[in-house]
């Protein structure tokens, strides 16, 4: 019987973990003329959940500008536009118990873009994110347990500059393209 649910656990985990989203870039999106000009992370200051692990700002600013320079920065667009974007938040998962108490990594970050040529902001507000590890075979038990800080960092990095990424598409008129149909709302009369 503990041999049965041991093996069902193990299949499980197996699953779970070839099922998983790894950190692949995929092919870039449609971003008209945008070209990677300034990319410049702020991380002075940013608030620490309190059951967080212990990050070094400067690792934060690190880790994203690095990871917002993979991802935009193969972009080559005949235009440059500056990337400013703030660390405002962050919590790095301590270890825990496993399925019973496993804490999420998140980083929460604004960004502001700024059209270099004309040297206006293109947002009037910062847009705030927040991003989390995600779930796969490191974060079913918990990726305190199975990650250190700096992998945590850098997972929530990739997937920041990939949610920053989805934001740049999400507004193609700032990028000399045609801007996205709204969607239809249909009535009901």
């Amino acid at each position: 019987m503990i041999i049965a649910r041991l093996s069902a656990l193990i299949l499980i985990a197996g699953l779970l973990t070839a099922c998983a989203k790894q950190n692949v870039v995929e092919a870039p999106v449609e971003l008209g003329d945008f070209k990677m000009g300034l990319n410049i992370v702020v991380a002075d200051n940013p608030q620490k959940v309190p059951i967080s692990r212990e990050a070094k700002p400067q690792d934060l600013d690190d880790s994203l500008t690095k990871a917002l320079q993979e991802r935009l920065g193969r972009y080559d667009g005949d235009k440059f536009y500056n990337l400013g974007v703030s660390v405002d938040a962050y919590a790095l998962a301590p270890p825990g118990i496993p399925l019973v108490l496993s804490p999420k990594s998140a980083l929460v970050v604004t960004a502001t873009l700024w059209d270099d040529a004309a040297g206006t902001k293109l947002n009037e507000k910062g847009a705030q994110f927040t991003v989390f590890e995600g779930i796969d075979g490191d974060t079913l038990i918990g990726s305190g347990l199975t990650r250190t800080p700096e992998q945590q960092m850098d997972v929530l990095s990739f997937n920041a500059a990939k949610r920053i990424e989805q934001w740049l598409s999400d507004n193609p008129e700032w990028f000399g393209l045609p801007p996205k149909p709204k969607p239809v709302v249909e009535s009901t009369k």
